[in-house]
C-alpha cells in the first residue's frame, strides 16, 4: 500500500490499520479501561501522526465512523471537520458512544461546532452515562482551548457543573471534576467562583459531590498552579 495521503478512502484508512494493529496492545488498552471490543491494537502514538498525513475530510470521517471499528472513529474524530457537521449528525454520533476514550476524542470536535453550547445543555441532560460525559468532556476542552470565547460564557456553566455533581458514575463524576478543573484554571477571574464552588461540594454530604469539590479544591489551590495562573495574566 502507498504512502498514507489526503487522498485515501475509508477502504485506504481501515486497510492501513489493519495492517498496523497488534493484539498485544488490547490487554494495555483494557487496563486503562478503553473499550476494546471493536479494537485492532493501534495506539493514539500511531493514529495522530496518521491522522495529520491524511488531513480533514468529513465525508471520509462520516464513513470511518460507520465502520464501528475504535481505531477508524478515532481517525473520524481527529480528520473530521466541525463546521461541516451538523447537530443531527453529533447527536447520532453520541448514540454510539461505548467507551471513555471515544467520547473525549470526539468532544474536542464538537466542542468546535457552531452549535457546541447547545449540544452540552443537551448532553448534560440526558440520562446515558456517556453522553452526559461528552457535556462536561467538551466544557473542559473548550475552557482551554476556545480562546476568543468570553469568561463569562464559563461562569454561566458553574450551575451546571453544581447540578450533576452528584452522579455517582465513574465517567460523569471525573468529567465534571475535569470541567470545573479547567474553568478554574482558564484565569484569575474565573479561578475564585469555580474554587468557591470546589470548596461548597467539597463540604457537601454526597459523597461523589464531596469528591469532585476536594480533587478540585487541591488543584486549584496548588502553589504551582496559582504560579502558572498568574503568569499568564501578567
Amino acid at each position: 500500500m502507498a504512502l498514507p495521503d489526503p487522498s485515501w478512502s475509508a477502504d485506504d484508512t481501515v486497510a492501513h490499520l489493519r495492517s498496523i494493529g497488534k493484539q498485544e496492545n488490547l490487554v494495555g488498552m483494557a487496563r486503562f479501561g478503553i473499550n476494546t471490543r471493536t479494537a485492532l491494537g493501534v495506539g493514539n502514538s500511531n493514529l495522530r501522526p496518521l491522522a495529520r498525513k491524511l488531513k480533514k475530510n468529513h465525508e471520509r470521517s462520516l464513513l470511518l465512523w460507520d465502520t464501528g471499528i475504535r481505531e477508524a472513529r478515532l481517525m473520524a474524530a481527529f480528520t473530521g471537520e466541525p463546521k461541516k457537521l451538523d447537530i443531527g449528525q453529533c447527536r447520532r454520533w453520541a448514540a454510539d458512544f461505548d467507551s471513555w476514550e471515544i467520547v473525549d476524542t470526539v468532544a474536542d470536535l464538537f466542542a468546535a461546532t457552531p452549535f457546541w453550547r447547545e449540544l452540552i445543555d443537551e448532553f448534560a441532560e440526558d440520562e446515558r452515562e456517556f453522553v452526559r460525559r461528552t457535556a462536561f468532556a467538551m466544557l473542559a476542552w473548550g475552557a482551554v482551548h476556545l480562546k476568543k470565547e468570553p469568561d463569562a460564557t464559563f461562569l454561566a456553566y458553574l450551575p451546571l457543573i453544581e447540578k450533576h455533581a452528584g452522579d455517582p458514575r465513574n465517567f460523569v463524576r471525573k468529567a465534571v471534576n475535569w470541567a470545573l478543573r479547567q474553568i478554574g484554571k482558564r484565569s484569575m477571574t474565573l479561578h475564585t467562583p469555580a474554587l468557591a464552588l470546589a470548596e461548597k461540594l467539597a463540604a457537601s454530604s454526597d459523597s461523589t459531590a464531596r469528591w469532585i469539590g476536594r480533587n478540585a479544591v487541591k488543584e486549584l489551590t496548588d502553589a504551582g498552579q496559582l504560579e502558572r495562573l498568574a503568569a499568564r495574566e501578567t
